[in-house]
């Protein structure tokens, strides 16, 4: 098993390759099944296509965690139900159902606009696990408003509901044009709650890099999978630190693409 490597396939198929009890911490944000268009994965199963193929990726998952390692899931509303279920079902244990809060939403016509994603939050051991308060503590009501001499002086732990914004189009932040790259102050709380320096990260579903990013930032061990070729190219390109933004207002033409970040090397 390599570690600090991008891995460029299928995750279920790579994750069997992996030794079991090896990885410190999971993150995934796996594709929602709501239709979102990617290069080379179908988003739109038959219901329990994408149910069993959860249940997969979740199984390899539990396989390759240590005893005391840690797996947090982004998910949409249609399947957090069923993944919450799938997550109990392999034997992991429950410690919050995070609501990440976009502080604006997407546009809708018939229906609310939605402005959250579920964060799964479980551990493999109900009592063994890591949880670095002292990383995340911030600053509490009793402290800034009330001047409560009973408030810990070190903050609190954050609530269960994160506000972060999404990464919109113009943010200096976002990457090409990925529908859902996550934001790195998110990624920073949950590795740093969750995992130590050397650590090893896992991440089934790299997107544009964001949690290898981090965690190479955090210090820490990374193990990255991506089934484009292009978004693999993409990771690759980010943690060499030779990226260029393509702006959303910039128009690709159609047989381009595939061509999501231009490269500076």
């Amino acid at each position: 098993m390599e570690v600090n490597k991008v891995y460029l396939g299928d995750c279920i198929e790579i994750m069997k390759t992996l030794q079991d009890k090896s990885v410190d911490l999971v993150f995934a944000d796996p594709p929602f099944n709501i239709g979102i268009k990617y290069d080379v994965y179908n988003d739109n199963m038959p219901y329990e296509e994408y149910y069993s193929w959860s249940e997969k990726w979740i199984r390899e998952c539990y396989r390759i965690l240590k005893d005391n390692g840690t797996i947090y899931i982004a998910i949409g509303d249609e399947f957090a139900a069923e993944i919450n279920v799938i997550l109990k079902r392999t034997g992991f244990y429950f410690r919050n159902w995070v609501v990440w809060y976009y502080t604006f939403g997407q546009n809708q016509r018939k229906k609310f606009n939605r402005a959250h994603t579920h964060i799964l939050y479980f551990t493999k051991d109900k009592e063994h696990f890591t949880f670095n308060d002292k990383d995340i503590r911030i600053p509490s009501a009793r402290q800034l408003i009330y001047k409560d001499k009973r408030a810990n002086p070190l903050g609190k732990i954050p609530d269960d509901v994160w506000q972060f914004s999404r990464v919109c189009g113009t943010f200096k932040e976002r990457i090409g044009r990925h529908p859902c790259q996550m934001p790195e102050d998110l990624l920073e709380l949950i590795i740093k709650t969750s995992s130590n320096e050397h650590d090893l990260v896992l991440d089934p579903f790299g997107g544009t890099g964001t949690t290898s990013a981090v965690a190479k930032k955090l210090k820490r061990n990374f193990i990255t999978m991506e089934i484009s070729k292009d978004y693999y190219n993409v990771i690759l390109k980010r943690l060499e630190g030779k990226l260029r933004e393509i702006k959303n207002k910039i128009e690709i033409e159609p047989e381009k693409q595939k061509t999501l970040i231009e490269v500076v090397g």
